[in-house]
């Protein structure tokens, strides 16, 4: 199988073609990334080489170059290129609908006039908004309340019109709140776990009890790779990770794991339009097989044991 993978060098990218090489031996991938500031090389710096693996740097807003590299044939083409980050979409939102939504256009674009067998389109619980009770199925009317989240939401409506208009065989997965290493540490786990190492105040949002379902980066990549696979064209599928945890929940656990005192939690003014849960029903991707496989409360000693190992990785970034 020959996969274009756009966004590889970014933290589910990344993961994702890591995971694929592990998982499935045989796939070949192309990596397209613009390496932005959250792209890193340092993230596949031990996938280099391998003979199966192509790097090539561009834009997925850059018509041209997209419509080329497509055309040279893949069997599926999985889209992570996007900007992501909630508070720099608030203050900055003009790249967000640039990158999510023509950067996508431009994909979609390609695959249908080249015959790309799938289009696979990685998305956020958080087009669904915000939840008081129950959970988010996939016929959940779309609420975005960010600006990066209205380009997402942007971007998956787009990609459902081409299956509508088009027949072109496109799949959404949306996934609750990954964590993992090689996150960029501007996103609430790295940036605690960071802060904590050097003793620097965690800023949490509000009173702190805002509620993400937190799903370990591997199964969110062994999910996608099932509903490429098995997954049906026009079709949305939810990936949670059944682990609803409040902000201020997590950012204790983070702070016993590294023996550092609670006074390091610092409460901060709340963010404009900061949805209060998120929780999502993933029965419709369970029946492919999904399951979240990996225990939050190891995978979370796990996450923290990482940057702590790997400062070399993230202190320049943060610098």
């Amino acid at each position: 199988m020959r996969i274009l993978v756009t966004g590889g060098c970014g933290f589910i990218g990344s993961n994702f073609i890591r995971y694929m090489f592990q998982a499935r031996p045989g796939t070949a991938i192309v990596n397209l990334d613009k390496l932005t500031y959250a792209g890193n090389p340092e993230n596949l710096r031990d996938v280099e080489g391998k003979y199966d693996y192509t790097f090539v740097r561009g834009d997925i807003c850059d018509e041209n170059l997209v419509d080329h590299l497509i055309g040279e044939g893949f069997d599926a083409v999985v889209n992570f290129a996007a900007e992501s980050h909630v508070d720099r979409s608030i203050a900055s939102p003009r790249e967000f609908i640039h990158t999510d939504v023509l950067g996508t256009f431009n994909l979609l674009e390609a695959c249908r006039r080249h015959g790309t067998e799938k289009f696979l389109q990685v998305s956020t619980d958080e087009v669904y908004g915000s939840i008081e009770d129950g959970s988010f199925t996939e016929e959940s009317p779309i609420e975005p309340n960010s600006p990066y989240s209205a380009s997402k939401a942007a971007a998956d409506l787009l990609v459902r019109s081409y299956y509508a208009t088009y027949e072109t065989p496109v799949i959404i997965t949306r996934s609750s709140n990954n964590f993992g290493p090689y996150q960029y540490p501007e996103k609430f786990m790295p940036l605690f776990i960071t802060n904590a190492v050097d003793d620097i105040k965690l800023p949490l949002y509000g009173d702190g009890l805002n509620v993400r379902d937190w799903l370990y980066v591997t199964d969110n990549c062994a999910a996608i790779s099932l509903v490429l696979k098995e997954g049906e064209p026009g079709e949305v599928y939810n990936v949670g990770g059944g682990q609803e945890k409040a902000n201020i929940d997590n950012a204790r656990a983070i702070l016993r794991i590294l023996g550092k005192p609670e006074s390091l939690i610092e409460f901060v003014a709340d963010r404009p339009g900061h949805d209060r849960r998120y929780s999502l029903d993933f029965e419709k991707a369970a029946a492919l097989g999904y399951s979240p496989r990996d225990d939050f409360d190891a995978m979370l000693e796990e996450t923290v044991r990482w940057y702590v190992e790997n400062r070399s990785w993230w202190e320049p970034l943060k610098r």
